[in-house]
């Protein structure tokens, strides 16, 4: 069973990558004129979408990564520098301006129906960052009971996200452009730090078995 320092770690994690402050003003970009009902469709259906993606990855992320030869020390190496870079991009709000470029470019190229799909569900809410923190995590969490907690994890991290997509055009106001831009470079150098941890326990690791 995981320790309680553990689901803290995960947990934080998943938020920071997830970011969903970040995705409030990309959603109501996404979702204008539709009604309250439509607007809850589209939120409930890519949540739940993004929680099946890095569900998938939780439980067969590792085993892909061991058919490929691939060690969870070097994925941890891999992936705690493509945290890192993410971490860079919020504390220079370059991340935010992907988002957006993401999001314009859906627009143009898919029904309005299908953006609980692309761009909310993937790339925007379970995006590279997302993925490759879930099979991190997963590795740390090899058991089956550690994994289940990994899933609750995961899918309390969606609710959230659920919650502020639901509750978007409130809490975009309240935040504004200031709030945003705060709580998204303090976030930034929250993973940055999480981030390095990976990249140490991933050294650690490839040693070890060398």
């Amino acid at each position: 069973m995981a320790s309680a320092d553990q689901l803290i770690n995960a947990f934080t994690t998943l938020l920071v990558t997830i970011d969903p402050p970040g995705l409030v003003p990309i959603f109501l970009g996404l979702t204008s004129g539709m009604s309250r009902s439509q607007r809850k469709q589209v939120a409930l259906r890519s949540s739940v979408i993004a929680f099946i993606i890095l569900a998938m990855f939780a439980l067969f992320g590792a085993s892909v990564l061991g058919v490929l030869g691939i060690s969870i020390g070097a994925f941890r190496i891999a992936g705690g520098l493509l945290l890192f870079w993410i971490a860079f991009e919020m504390v220079f709000e370059r991340r935010q301006d992907r988002k957006e470029k993401t999001s314009e470019v859906a627009i143009t190229k898919d029904h309005i129906q299908n953006i609980a799909v692309f761009p909310l569900a993937l790339p925007l809410i379970a995006g590279p960052g997302a993925i490759s923190a879930t099979i991190l995590l997963a590795g740390s969490l090899p058991t089956s009971v550690e994994r289940a907690q990994l899933l609750i994890v995961i899918a309390g991290n969606l609710l959230l996200m659920l919650a502020a997509l639901l509750i978007a055009d409130r809490l975009d106001r309240f935040l504004g452009v200031t709030g945003r831009a705060i709580l998204t470079r303090l976030l930034g150098v929250i993973l940055a730090a999480l981030a390095a941890q990976f990249v140490v326990d991933g050294v650690k690791a490839a040693m070890a078995v060398s």
